[in-house]
């Protein structure tokens, strides 16, 4: 999982390295609301509810996208939510993809895709009471 870029300019790689230091200070808990989707509570801080937010990832390169933070909001910067995410994420502590079910009753066998030629290039798996397709079959776990 990754967000940080080896195009962005010193000042932004500062910051990148000021949120993985705050990220590091504080003391977060995670919620998976949703595959791709962690709500972030910061439990630093006296009132801890005030300050929940909710990181999106990627389900498919598992790339972190974004922050509900005012700080990310604002600036389109990496923020310390971010960073608790991707560290807790790396070190095996948070499964963003986690199944909300026990197992997947609800979604078929994979099926093969084929490109316009017809030579086949990924497998997908299809919600049975929804139709949703995706080519992670744990992506599936919120729907039908």
């Amino acid at each position: 999982m990754e967000y940080l870029s080896s195009s962005k300019s010193p000042s932004e790689l500062e910051a990148d390295e000021t949120a993985q230091k705050r990220a590091q200070a504080d003391q977060f808990a995670f919620d998976v609301d949703a595959p791709g989707l962690v709500e972030v509570t910061n439990e630093s801080h006296e009132n801890p509810a005030a300050h929940q937010y909710v990181v999106s990832i990627d389900d498919v390169t598992e790339e972190l996208m974004a922050c509900t933070c005012p700080h990310h909001v604002h600036r389109s910067a990496y923020c310390k939510h971010t960073a608790a995410v991707e560290n807790a994420t790396v070190d095996g502590s948070l499964n963003a993809f986690l199944s909300v079910y026990n197992n997947n009753d609800h979604v078929g066998s994979p099926h093969t895709g084929y490109d316009t030629d017809g030579t086949v290039d990924h497998t997908f798996w299809q919600g049975e009471n929804c139709g949703a397709e995706a080519t992670r079959k744990d992506a599936l776990t919120d729907c039908c």
